[in-house]
């Protein structure tokens, strides 16, 4: 069984609380997912069961991920999102809407971002929360991040509603904490529902609970409707250069050897056998396709 499911995560559950379900109800050992969701906010979570997981670093890291985030103004918390503990309350200042978009403009485009000390980052072996929790506080170097959209949508304080568009890395925490910060009245992110993972959409997201539900009203296998579910695992590099290769062709890639490219060929590609189904990665290197990936989809 190789594919994706596209979860719509529910509040409450960890990204590795919805990985273990998903493995319990497929049978799957091999199973993981393409970016954590804190346990408050819900949306889409990519799950990759079988050999998809090896396609996880490609919906990860090099696609871009959109929220809907709730701000709270005047209230900073521990965590910088609403499960913390409240670590100050402030008035207001006179906001309107030209404010606030004055503020949201340096957060815009590839900026450094400091993440929250309560994060699953590591600083000398121990994840961050893990060192918050013991009382220790550590100097967290900023990093850098792209945020490609940033667009208020929503005006009611101490509420503002964003629309957020972002790369990997990215804390919306965060983004929430310096908006406050920017408007010196300090502010929390009160929710967030995570609306798109590249090719992922909440539209076409699909709630955990329905997986269950459909195994008991049809009594078939849950496995079989994790199957039912499934997306193909080319969907994942689903927007990049397609190369179709011939029979001869598809056993030199499965073999490791590399294809002859035509000049200004696309960096990476996927290559797909005869039968459409998708057998490699290819990276260009000025000469060749070489396969980086190939894959062996014959025990599904």
């Amino acid at each position: 069984m190789h594919g994706f499911l596209n979860i719509d995560k529910p509040a409450g559950m960890t990204s590795h609380d919805v990985v273990a379900r998903i493995r319990r109800l497929s049978g799957q050992r091999r199973v993981g997912h393409a970016g954590t969701l804190d346990p408050a906010a819900t949306g889409v979570l990519v799950v990759a069961l079988g050999g998809a997981t090896r396609l996880i670093e490609y919906v990860q890291h090099q696609t871009l991920k959109q929220y809907r985030a709730t701000v709270c103004l005047g209230v900073t918390t521990t965590t910088d999102d609403a499960d913390g503990e409240i670590i100050a309350r402030h008035p207001l200042p006179p906001l309107d809407r030209e404010t606030v978009e004055r503020a949201l403009a340096p957060l815009r485009g590839t900026i450094w971002q400091t993440p929250p000390m309560y994060a699953a980052l590591h600083h000398e072996g121990r994840r961050l929360y893990e060192l918050a929790r013991a009382g220790v506080t550590v100097e967290t170097p900023p990093r850098q991040v792209h945020i490609e959209r940033l667009d208020l949508v929503a005006f009611d304080p101490p509420l503002l509603t964003l629309d957020v568009v972002c790369g990997s890395g990215t804390y919306i925490r965060a983004l929430a904490r310096d908006l406050g910060a920017a408007l010196g009245c300090g502010a929390h992110l009160a929710a967030l529902r995570r609306t798109a993972v590249g090719t992922f959409r909440i539209e076409d997201a699909l709630p955990l609970r329905v997986l269950e539900e459909e195994a008991q009203a049809e009594a078939l296998p849950t496995s079989d409707i994790v199957r039912r579910h499934l997306l193909p695992p080319d969907i994942a590099v689903a927007d990049w250069y397609a190369v179709q290769v011939d029979e001869a062709s598809a056993r030199r890639l499965r073999h490791g050897m590399p294809l002859v490219a035509p000049s200004g060929a696309a960096p990476r590609a996927r290559a797909h056998a005869p039968d459409g189904t998708l057998i490699a990665i290819l990276r260009f290197d000025g000469t060749y396709w070489r396969p980086i990936k190939v894959f062996d989809w014959t025990d599904a």
